[in-house]
């Protein structure tokens, strides 16, 4: 079967963008994200009015107007992988009724690896390329080797910053994975691997549940 339908989860810094961004690749489908989805349509009509009104005023666009826009996304693609919802049990209720999931995978990765992750990240101040202090460091340390611009640490990528994301990510996204391991359909994979590890479990799995 070609064309997988699949959701990844995890939490800030687990390395969802890199294995999202192969996974597409690898099977040639759309990569949703709530964000990309919900700026793409940001003037759809709902019942509630259009993404634009809430973003404007600085409000979270509510759920069942992002359930709208995900089901929207998801009836024009083939194939995706859904990163970033559902983010809630009310979102997962609403993901079930409208698609079926070929694999619903979550990555594990320990808070203490995922501070080091998310507090490790430098940013060239003139071409936005990012670093990493322990994994991906440049030549000259604080230079950007693209550009030779400044690197930097963003204010959302302080300690503190970085444990309110995780806890946050926790209190609104556990019971998503728990319902999924409930029901028999997560997949759980060690994210602390290196990237092209966690890819070949990835794909693997996808292999397995969709004969491709």
């Amino acid at each position: 079967m070609s064309d997988p339908r699949i959701l990844l989860l995890g939490a800030p810094g687990a390395g969802k963008g890199t294995q999202a961004d192969r996974l597409t690749d690898a099977f040639d489908i759309e990569h949703i994200t709530t964000g990309d989805a919900l700026r793409a349509n940001k003037d759809m009509e709902t019942e509630y009015g259009t993404p634009r009104e809430f973003m404007e005023a600085g409000e979270l666009v509510p759920d069942p107007v992002v359930n709208e826009i995900v089901e929207a996304a998801i009836e024009e693609a083939d194939g995706f992988l859904l990163d970033g919802y559902p983010r809630n049990e009310s979102q997962v209720g609403y993901l079930e009724d409208i698609t079926d999931l070929d694999v619903v995978a979550y990555l594990e990765v320990s808070e203490s690896e995922l501070i080091d992750r998310l507090t490790g990240r430098r940013v060239c101040s003139d071409c936005g390329r990012s670093y990493h202090v322990k994994y991906d460091q440049p030549e000259e340390t604080g230079v950007c080797e693209e550009c030779g611009g400044e690197l930097y640490q963003r204010d959302d990528d302080t300690e503190e910053t970085a444990r309110e994301r995780i806890t946050v990510y926790e209190e609104n996204t556990t019971p998503v994975v728990e319902h999924f391991r409930e029901t028999g359909n997560l997949v759980e994979i060690d994210g602390e691997q290196a990237p092209e590890s966690v890819f070949k479990e990835l794909k693997a799995a996808v292999d397995e549940r969709t004969h491709a």
